[in-house]
């Protein structure tokens, strides 16, 4: 039985990647509750899930089933009136996100004819250099369909907002914040990079809007990292903008219009250098 369990996970650990880092992940793993292999594969996208690869212990298998009348006890947002357990809204979110991006026709996108551009030059154009993964241009998308997609839709999405309302109000009602998580060496900088060509030329382009802005504060967690995202602003030699091919030519120039502040500081502590 050992032997049979060790070849087992042999073969998971052999060819862990299943699929391109390009295209849409269709294919996974699956993991028993455990978050051990099975050495299955299955036909479709692996849902977001937060799994512990050990074992609980008896007691905690107990205390986990007494808090299971109200997940994310422990997260200081959760109540008996409102949960804040991030995983079923992600998975919704990404459900619809995909039916939104499997919309043939730009005209049903919901987006500005600018969106719609930067969309169609993510997803399609021939880049000379490195290309765009699969999860980046799928965060940018979810960044997207929250901001210009969902306000269109109606109740039937309303309780997205809501929900990112309520965390927002108990962790910091100043600051309405969005988070995207992508795992380490996925490249966030590109992220931010296409997420402020997206801001930017909106901005440009629709100066009456309030949903779109042309100024950037990026905080680092340190000096190095500062001087790493200097990519991110439209002068540098070695912009992302024009280098990586983020931005389509015709749209350069409104990146100029960007204002980007790059700080290893606190928010507070920069905001006079504003």
């Amino acid at each position: 039985m050992l032997k049979k369990v060790h070849q087992m996970s042999e073969q998971f650990f052999e060819k862990p990647i299943l699929n391109s880092p390009y295209a849409f992940p269709g294919r996974h793993w699956e993991l028993d509750g455990d978050g051990q292999p099975t050495n299955r594969i299955l036909e479709n996208r692996r849902r977001s899930d937060l799994i512990t690869p050990v074992p609980k212990t008896k007691k905690q298998r107990q205390n986990l089933k007494q808090s299971a009348m109200l997940l994310g006890a422990n997260d200081e947002l959760s109540s008996e009136d409102q949960e804040y357990n991030p995983t079923p809204i992600i998975n919704e979110i990404r459900g619809h996100v995909e039916t939104w991006r499997s919309l043939p026709n730009p005209d049903q996108w919901l987006v500005t004819p600018e969106t719609a551009r930067l969309l169609q030059h993510w997803r399609h154009h021939k880049f000379e250099g490195i290309r765009p993964f699969f999860c980046q241009i799928e965060a940018v998308e979810t960044a997207i369909w929250l901001t210009e997609v969902a306000p269109k839709m109606g109740p039937r999405v309303s309780k997205f907002w809501a929900h990112v309302k309520g965390a927002n109000e108990q962790a910091n009602p100043e600051l309405l914040r969005l988070a995207l998580k992508l795992a380490t060496g996925a490249g966030k900088t590109t992220v931010m990079a296409m997420l402020i060509a997206w801001q930017t030329v909106n901005a440009v382009r629709h100066p009456n809007s309030k949903m779109f802005s042309s100024r950037f504060l990026i905080v680092s967690p340190g000096i190095t990292i500062r001087d790493r995202l200097r990519v991110l602003l439209p002068n540098d030699p070695e912009s992302y903008y024009r280098g990586r091919e983020i931005t389509p030519p015709d749209m350069l120039r409104d990146i100029q219009s960007a204002k980007i502040v790059i700080t290893n500081t606190t928010p507070s502590n920069c905001v006079k250098n504003w």
